[in-house]
């Protein structure tokens, strides 16, 4: 299978990238390296089936070629990250609308599969759990860019799922809930990786708010394997689905639990969110995912637990170069 992977540089997509090539599929990996990094998927470089496009998902007559060649599209391409978010919105905006309306146009054109990937972020402020693909969306006011990043990944769930009904596209949308694992940077706010760096670093570990928000993290491992999955089952076409891990846990206790994995003598320190982000930061108090649709169609099961995902973490930026965080 000819496959072609939007965002193939960044974190997920460069793990997707890999398994693809595993399973005996050509891979063209486009990316712009705004967030994505060469250094993802230098090591897959040379490989016959794999090719790397530095480019962007705004450029449509590069992604009409691309498109043409490929049979499956994942479209993994977006500005993500909470900070970035608010410090790039306009840009953040035009990348995850446009950008997803250009690659839903080609696979029209061309009757491409597109597997579009979506957030947790589309809840809200919806604290019900576990939360079925069905749940309302519960948002804040649309003059706080918070909420940006969630109406722009609704856009292009309505996109996709159009472009099924009306014209006929094969789509498929997956809802990621926080996703970890190597290559993850702690930049853009990913909380783990930026706990862990400042474990190792012996710095305090900077928690937002009063850290009794919860979350649940999931291996990237585990992502792909289900993403790959999704692509090629004929019942998948039409839905969304949730991806995430269900082992909840409270950010204070996450990181205590990276300071003791670690070794770590660092402090935990709390941050308010005005100081954090930006003044009327609003956050989610519990994101927890209903699996169970997911788990009849493919058999989804996570194989990684928490400890298991921070261990993974804390050594793969151990052996980093010193000044280099992944």
């Amino acid at each position: 299978m000819k496959t072609l992977i939007t965002g193939g540089a960044g974190f997920i997509g460069s793990h997707l990238s890999e398994l693809l090539l595993q399973q005996g599929h050509e891979v063209t990996a486009l990316d712009n390296l705004s967030t994505g990094r060469y250094e993802n998927i230098a090591h897959l470089d040379g490989h016959a089936g794999f090719q790397f496009v530095n480019g962007s998902i705004l450029e449509a007559s590069l992604v009409d070629k691309l498109v043409e060649r490929a049979q499956v599209v994942f479209h993994l391409a977006a500005a993500v990250g909470v900070e970035l978010i608010i410090k790039r919105p306009l840009e953040s905006l035009t990348t995850n609308i446009k950008g997803s309306e250009i690659v839903l146009d080609m696979a029209h054109r061309y009757r491409r599969k597109v597997l579009v990937a979506s957030t947790s972020e589309i809840y809200g402020k919806n604290t019900n759990g576990p939360l079925k693909e069905d749940e309302d969306r519960i948002l804040g006011s649309p003059l706080k860019s918070r909420w940006s990043y969630s109406t722009a990944k609704a856009i292009d769930e309505i996109l996709a799922y159009i472009y099924y009904k009306e014209k006929g596209v094969p789509t498929v949308i997956v809802r990621l809930f926080n996703t970890v694992g190597p290559r993850q940077t702690g930049a853009y706010g990913m909380v783990i990786p930026r706990f862990v760096g400042q474990a190792i670093a012996g710095k305090p570990l900077s928690v937002y708010g009063d850290g009794k928000q919860t979350r649940c993290f999931l291996h990237v491992k585990d992502v792909v394997a289900a993403l790959a999955k999704l692509a090629e089952h004929a019942g998948a076409v039409g839905e969304a689905f949730n991806l995430g891990s269900q082992e909840e846990v409270a950010i204070n206790e996450l990181a205590q639990r990276i300071i003791e994995l670690a070794g770590s003598n660092s402090q935990v320190v709390h941050v308010p969110y005005d100081e954090a982000y930006e003044e009327g930061f609003e956050d989610m108090q519990r994101r927890v995912p209903d699996t169970t649709k997911l788990q009849r169609l493919i058999g989804f099961k996570p194989t990684r637990k928490l400890d298991d995902i921070i261990r993974d973490v804390i050594e793969t930026m151990r052996r980093a170069p010193q000044g280099v965080q992944r």
